[in-house]
């Protein structure tokens, strides 16, 4: 199983304002549908909340609160993020080869980001003055960069974006 994290940031690592994303990219959503689509998605209580039409299709979701009494519609509901990830090892439709993607929110974030194995960022160019919610600074000694897609302004598109993927660096063992 690898535990990749997908999130849109921008240039300051705003991802979001009022639990709203703050940029609209339709190809940011065709590329997070594309990828996560057949996977686990593990978010927080207010990411769930905000999804418009409540859990996401063709995916095992999974929501993150420390409510004992809450019920998410379509999701499967644990304390800790470690509850969480030990289910997704003993469930039989995560497989060595499947993905859990951690969605959000920065707690949630915050927490993967010593676990994970792979980041899959879109980076917009652009600075939000209305931004609330960052993501965590990105460690270039822990981090790789293993791919890179930049894409310019269009008629969908108000700002230029990049599409970066990294991994986790190996560590020498002695």
């Amino acid at each position: 199983m690898r535990i990749s994290i997908i999130v849109a940031i921008d240039n300051d690592n705003a991802i979001g304002a009022d639990n709203k994303l703050i940029y609209w990219l339709p190809n940011d959503l065709k590329r997070f549908k594309a990828l996560t689509t057949g996977n686990t998605i593990i978010m927080g209580r207010k990411t769930f909340e905000s999804l418009p039409k409540g859990a996401l299709p063709n995916r095992r979701n999974i929501v993150i609160s420390r409510n004992s009494k809450l019920k998410c519609e379509g999701a499967d509901v644990f304390h800790s993020l470690k509850d969480a990830l030990d289910n997704c090892r003993e469930n039989e439709r995560v497989g060595e080869n499947s993905d859990v993607f951690i969605i959000g929110g920065a707690s949630i974030y915050k927490q993967a980001l010593f676990i994970a194995d792979r980041l899959c960022l879109t980076v917009i160019d652009a600075h939000s003055d209305m931004a609330d919610t960052f993501f965590p600074e990105i460690d270039k000694n822990v981090w790789a960069v293993t791919s890179v897609e930049e894409h310019d302004i269009d008629e969908k598109h108000k700002f230029k974006y990049k599409f970066v993927d990294m991994e986790r660096k190996k560590t020498a063992s002695l």
